[in-house]
């Protein structure tokens, strides 16, 4: 087991951002992402999203990518972009259909990847996959804003519907291109 010591950069910034999403969720429910709690939840969603875009980075650039990487990067975006996602709900500023078609996906690609996984395949995100996680972000930073009116109320609401989409498409095609992990269970 890797200590925090002993990871590369990108890996401290993976579990950064798994650290940074208790004190949003904090922000979020207690504050009701009213006045500076909804400033605080916004720094911490926006901060820790910043850090799956920075880990990526550094990873690529420096030749870091790991295999704890490789699995624990889409996990810390999963369990942040569900966070949210899920007080949202509690906010009323998202509709449940959507957060459960988002959660649904998460839940079949995480299977997906565990099977990969015990058969000694580990796979990286796809490009559809970082496409649908970067929506999913811009329409949680507008949600989290909660624009009452006005174009960005409108983008807010329509980047729902983009995300959810973009979540079908995402499962599809991770599917599509993985489609022999699941013949290894037969």
């Amino acid at each position: 087991m890797k200590t925090l010591s002993s990871m590369n950069l990108p890996n401290k910034l993976t579990c950064l951002r798994m650290v940074m999403i208790i004190p949003f969720v904090l922000c979020m429910l207690i504050g009701r992402a009213e006045g500076p709690w909804m400033w605080a939840s916004l720094i911490l969603f926006a901060g820790a999203s910043f850090t799956d875009m920075l880990d990526g980075k550094i990873a690529r650039a420096r030749n870091l990518i790991t295999d704890f990487g490789k699995f624990m990067d889409p996990l810390a975006d999963k369990l942040l972009v569900c966070s949210a996602l899920i007080c949202l709900i509690d906010l009323r500023r998202i509709p449940a259909w959507a957060v459960l078609v988002i959660i649904a996906r998460e839940f079949i690609i995480s299977g997906f990847r565990l099977i990969a996984s015990d058969n000694g395949i580990v796979i990286a995100a796809s490009w559809w996959g970082k496409v649908k996680t970067v929506t999913q972000m811009i329409m949680i930073i507008l949600l989290i804003i909660d624009f009452t009116s006005g174009p960005l109320a409108l983008l807010a609401k329509i980047l729902i519907y983009v995300s959810t989409a973009l979540t079908v498409i995402s499962l599809v095609d991770y599917i599509a291109k993985n489609r022999s992990v699941l013949s290894m269970q037969e």
